[in-house]
């Protein structure tokens, strides 16, 4: 399946403005364009050969395009590789996180594939996909990534909700509720999202726990729990009156 020549952002590199990474990105995908735009050329004069009897100029045609598909291919698995070691190099990216930003949707599907069974394999409870709000999307605030995201979680029968921060998405890899941990995230900072409670929706709204629950039953408890000495205390003044 060949990967969609969009770009899904006006800037791969998302941690900070580095103008080398982000020429050094966009001439590989530029690169990876180029090669494609022959391909195409390739194919059309090789249809063109064919329709007029030319079988032998028709294959070479086909050839060379095949040749520059897998040009582009290529200039595309650079630009992807060198994007992601860019955005997730150490200290850049939590444990539990990895981000997608500068990938094609289908590299991106790939890749979080591939990490999500990874991260099953060693026992990982969850993971946070950085997919982007799509602010910067060439169709104008439409977001690529997500749905894919959203479409692969289903796929592999795992649930997940969209964080507070709606550029993340947290994804159970254990099979139960998307509940995110109330620690740690993004960037070496603490995660900001707080959990929602039984009760509660997941998404949208605030989250306040249900405290004066458990303020009102402690009381409770402890009045039961004294009733009988005090019923036995008010017996003894009783007998002693009596007496």
């Amino acid at each position: 399946m060949s990967i969609p020549m969009t770009q899904l952002g006006s800037r791969a590199l998302h941690h900070e403005e580095n103008p080398e990474v982000e020429r050094e990105y966009d001439n590989l995908r530029a690169l990876a364009r180029a090669e494609a735009d022959k391909r195409g050329d390739c194919y059309e004069r090789s249809k063109r050969a064919y329709e007029d009897g030319d079988g032998a100029r028709a294959k070479e045609l086909s050839n060379q395009g095949k040749a520059h598909d897998a040009k582009m291919k290529e200039y595309n698995r650079q630009a992807s590789d060198y994007i992601f070691r860019e955005n997730n190099a150490p200290g850049r990216v939590d444990g539990d996180s990895i981000d997608l930003h500068g990938q094609f949707v289908e590299e991106a599907e790939r890749i979080l594939e591939q990490r999500i069974r990874a991260d099953q394999a060693r026992g990982q409870t969850h993971l946070h996909a950085i997919v982007g709000k799509g602010n910067h999307s060439s169709n104008h605030h439409v977001q690529k990534l997500k749905p894919k995201v959203e479409e692969l979680c289903r796929e592999l029968g795992l649930q997940y909700s969209t964080e507070e921060n709606a550029g993340r998405i947290y994804i159970n890899l254990q099979g139960g509720e998307p509940i995110p941990p109330q620690h740690g995230g993004y960037g070496g900072h603490q995660d900001q999202y707080q959990p929602p409670h039984h009760g509660q929706q997941q998404h949208g709204g605030q989250h306040r726990p249900p405290q004066h629950h458990q303020q009102h039953q402690e009381p409770e408890e402890e009045t039961a729990d004294g009733l009988i000495p005090l019923l036995l205390q008010k017996l003894e003044k009783a007998c002693c009156a009596v007496m």
